[in-house]
């Protein structure tokens, strides 16, 4: 889709205009986003003043996936939550740092569902490595006020929206609608995110490879072959691909999106069923990849046709150029590995309607 937009536009201006493409659309979708653009310039503000009031290092506590949680955690995660919890437009919220959904108030629900991890990358904070919030939005699926299982535990394919905020040498905003992927910068003197990566699309070329080369003796025999695939690329004429990996999933995602990568971190001996959070971190990424002309796979299906049986499911991800995630899924497929991520009734990928 090319946009229209110019340069400089302000994001509610873009959302709105987004909105104008569904004449049936009310308006809360628009005022949701519009409110997590403010919960990221207000952990922005955090994030800025960290090391002077006291908020770098853990909290002193482990979430449910036995992760050490820093402040800036519980910082960003009480932000979005408050944030979300008083649009109006919110049933209920599911992060990363819960153990549960949370529900809003029964006076102020509306008929969103919203996913997050609020500050994606956070074992970098104290070593001033780029981090990033992202989030997922479904419209509710059941029917009345109670929130189910239904509601969260969904194919990616059903996210009305998605999108991350990173937060490095400049905060920006990447948001998609499913009506192409849009790029704002956070101008600190106007305290506003402006347009300036209108239709970002993902280079053809892949430049960058972006995988923990220290975990390669855990690794199943397809990445192996995949990683010597791409390295081969490399010859006496000419470098094509490069070595890139920050790990923080945000911050290789963001890089891969502008100049071109694969980003993949596999189910292995060390983590049976995956890494990454299906729900908070690889469906809404996947979603902007696929917008962007890019893909996303566990090593077998796309992503976005999985189906989680827990909030926190975790699985492989191979995320970025097409051209790269498929030949990943061929080698995966192509090898007898149990190993891609696929435990079986962890989750399941989305049975394909039937005609009629």
């Amino acid at each position: 889709m090319e946009s229209k937009m110019e340069l400089g536009t302000t994001l509610t201006q873009h959302i709105l205009s987004q909105q104008r493409l569904h004449p049936q659309a009310r308006g809360e979708l628009t005022g949701l986003l519009t409110q997590i653009g403010v919960a990221a310039k207000v952990i922005t503000s955090q994030i800025r003043q960290a090391g002077l009031i006291n908020i770098i290092g853990s909290a002193g506590r482990t979430n449910i996936q036995g992760e050490d949680v820093q402040k800036l955690d519980d910082l960003a995660n009480r932000t979005m939550l408050q944030t979300l919890a008083r649009t109006g437009f919110v049933a209920a919220m599911a992060s990363e740092e819960e153990d549960d959904w949370v529900e809003v108030k029964e006076d102020k629900r509306g008929t969103y569902c919203v996913l997050f991890d609020p500050l994606d990358g956070s074992s970098n904070i104290d070593a001033n490595i780029s981090i990033g919030t992202i989030f997922s939005i479904y419209r509710k699926a059941s029917a009345g006020y109670d929130v189910t299982r239904r509601d969260f535990l969904r194919p990616g394919r059903e996210q009305v929206a998605a999108g991350y905020a990173i937060y490095g040498s400049s905060t920006m905003f990447i948001y998609t609608t499913g009506q192409g992927v849009h790029g704002f910068t956070l101008d600190p003197t106007v305290g506003e995110f402006l347009l300036s990566h209108p239709d970002i699309r993902v280079p053809e070329k892949t430049k960058s490879l972006s995988v923990n080369q220290a975990n390669e003796p855990y690794w199943p025999k397809w990445v192996h072959e995949f990683v010597k695939q791409m390295i081969q690329r490399n010859d006496d004429e000419l470098r094509r691909v490069s070595g890139r990996h920050i790990g923080s999933l945000v911050a290789d995602f963001h890089r891969n999106l502008l100049q071109g990568g694969v980003f993949l971190y596999p189910a292995d001996s060390m983590n049976r069923h995956g890494k990454l959070r299906l729900l908070y971190e690889c469906a809404p990424l996947a979603m902007i990849a696929e917008q962007a002309g890019g893909a996303a796979s566990n090593g077998e299906v796309p992503i976005l046709d999985l189906v989680a049986d827990r909030l926190h499911r975790r699985t492989t991800l191979v995320i970025g150029n097409r051209e790269a995630v498929e030949l990943a899924t061929r080698i995966a497929s192509g090898n007898d590995l149990p190993e891609t991520g696929m435990e079986s009734g962890a989750y399941r990928a989305v049975e394909p309607k039937k005609n009629g």
